[in-house]
């Protein structure tokens, strides 16, 4: 549920989007802070597999997001694997622990 990214990503201050629940071709813009917006695209979602994919403008780059749940001995595993420049990709890295630790707590 987007507008809910925000209770797990301090980098997001605020969500809109063209829908409730994230599906293929849902369209929307983050909201982060300093006023910065980003526009993004989901591109995939796959329930049986607990998988989705989506698309980030950041200026002249687009940032591709594939995330993912899966079962393991002990719960649950999430990954999370990014493409785009190398040095956005870095500067993002450290963000995304910390919200992928939030999520699971």
């Amino acid at each position: 549920v987007p507008v809910r990214w925000p209770d797990w990503m301090p980098q997001i201050t605020g969500v809109d989007a063209d829908a409730d629940r994230i599906a293929p071709g849902v369209t929307g813009r983050l909201h982060a802070p300093a006023g910065v917006r980003l526009d993004f695209t989901v591109t995939a979602v796959d329930e049986d597999a607990r998988t989705w994919s989506w698309n980030i403008r950041f200026g002249l780059f687009t940032l591709r997001f594939d995330h993912g749940v899966e079962e393991s001995g002990d719960g649950t595993t999430t990954w999370m694997r990014a493409s785009g420049p190398g040095m956005l990709i870095a500067t993002y890295r450290s963000f995304v622990r910390g919200a992928l630790d939030a999520l699971v707590r």
